[in-house]
């Protein structure tokens, strides 16, 4: 089974020694994804609404560049640095799967990179 290693230029460059994703098997596997702008590569400013937006754009993103949509995603996992900002960023996360009804994980975790709210990562079948 080869395995792809993929980048787009409408997400952020990867800030390790990672791809933004990779595909393997029929399915696509993202790296987290944080509230980095790919322009500047600075985190946007703002509350974690915001920073689950950014996130989110860089997801899609991902996604748009292995011909994938959120219609595909299969697993979705979201990292939280405060578990109180779960109704915030749920808000955020639904306007942009919609319809679709991923299975998820929700964890808090004791630091994310760059010091960001959130961070949102999943797999999705490709086309």
């Amino acid at each position: 089974m080869a395995v792809q290693y993929l980048h787009t230029k409408d997400a952020p460059e990867a800030i390790g020694p990672y791809s933004q994703a990779t595909s393997a098997g029929g399915f696509l596997f993202t790296a987290g994804q944080i509230a980095l702008d790919p322009a500047t590569m600075q985190v946007v400013d703002g509350d974690v609404a915001a920073q689950a937006d950014m996130a989110m754009r860089n997801l899609t993103a991902v996604l748009a560049n292995a011909g994938c949509a959120w219609k595909d995603v299969v697993k979705t996992t979201i990292f939280l640095a405060d578990m109180g900002d779960f109704a915030k960023v749920n808000e955020v996360y639904a306007r942009y799967l919609g319809d679709t009804k991923p299975a998820r994980s929700t964890v808090a975790a004791a630091g994310l990179p760059k010091g960001v709210r959130v961070e949102v990562e999943c797999i999705a079948k490709l086309p």
